[in-house]
């Protein structure tokens, strides 16, 4: 009989490239080795202790931007949230400058999804000096705290938020059609509700009474915009119900693209001694053979 095929595991996502060697200046290329190796390795103390720095200041600087939202708050400690702010904002700064110096190529850093995350963390604060309330955008920098994944070695989790966004991608052609549908109902009967309940009744124009068919067919009803005729009361029971049995479309198409998705990532992960495959997220051995799922794939 043939042996079967043996599927090797794709690679794992390599870390930011670091720099090239400076030739003539071995000093300089050090200090560039050593800032690459504590930002971006979380496998060494000076790496995980630099990560867990700067998660406490993520969250320090987060909370101190929502406290001063409070206006009690910020009438009386005003002064000690704004020198909160501009530290955080300028360690973040020098940080982001030290990522992109210890990567041979900073830019396409830039354009990561952290890269944008970790200049968004910052810029707000120096945005704020010429448009007034900008830097209540800085805790965009709570996204930060996804480097917890790999600080703490949570593969897992990463497994399974690259299960979500394939199963999010996939459900986009549907999710689409399906709110292009959902718009041209919350016209029609915004445009209905608005011929049978007219001004007098607080329908005053048709944008209005499209809000209120949206309010209505999701279900959360604030209760500004009521119909008062009879007609107008029946035409929102059948928009109610028809909020209830919309609500399920969009969950069951996301439902159906994660199983189909974690269906083909069980698929390929396959023993590397025996090649079976289907094997669960978080197993760590094959159930045919019982050999470790970690180990190289053996040469045929």
């Amino acid at each position: 009989m043939p042996e079967p095929q043996v599927r090797t595991p794709g690679p794992e996502p390599e870390a930011p490239v670091p720099f090239e060697e400076v030739p003539g200046n071995a000093a300089f290329s050090a200090i560039r080795r050593s800032a690459h190796r504590i930002i971006f390795k979380a496998d060494t103390a000076a790496g995980r202790a630099f990560d867990i720095a700067l998660v406490w200041a993520i969250l320090i600087s987060v909370a101190a931007v929502l406290l001063e939202s409070v206006a009690e708050l910020r009438a009386k400690a005003g002064t000690l949230f704004d020198f909160i702010e501009w530290t955080f904002t300028i360690l973040f700064s020098v940080e982001y400058c030290l990522r992109l110096a210890s990567l041979r190529k900073p830019f396409a850093y830039a354009r990561s999804f952290f890269g944008i995350v970790d200049i968004l963390s910052f810029l707000p604060t120096y945005l704020g000096l010429f448009i007034p309330g900008a830097q209540a955008f800085s805790v965009v920098r709570v996204f930060r705290f996804l480097r917890l994944f790999r600080i703490f070695k949570l593969v897992r989790y990463m497994r399974e938020a690259r299960v979500l966004l394939t199963a999010l991608r996939a459900s986009l052609p549907k999710i689409t059609v399906f709110l292009t549908a959902l718009t041209g109902i919350v016209i029609c009967m915004g445009a209905l509700m608005y011929l049978v309940e007219g001004e007098a009744n607080g329908f005053t124009s048709m944008p209005k009474s499209i809000y209120w068919a949206i309010s209505t067919l999701s279900t959360v009803g604030y209760g500004d915009v009521t119909p008062k005729t009879p007609a107008g009361q029946a035409i929102a029971a059948l928009v109610m119900l028809l909020g209830y049995s919309i609500l399920a479309v969009p969950t069951g198409i996301v439902s159906v693209e994660i199983a189909q998705a974690s269906r083909r990532m069980q698929e390929e992960r396959p023993c590397p001694r025996c090649g079976l495959g289907g094997h669960e997220s978080d197993s760590a051995f094959c159930r045919r053979c019982g050999s470790s799922l970690h180990l190289p794939a053996r040469l045929p």
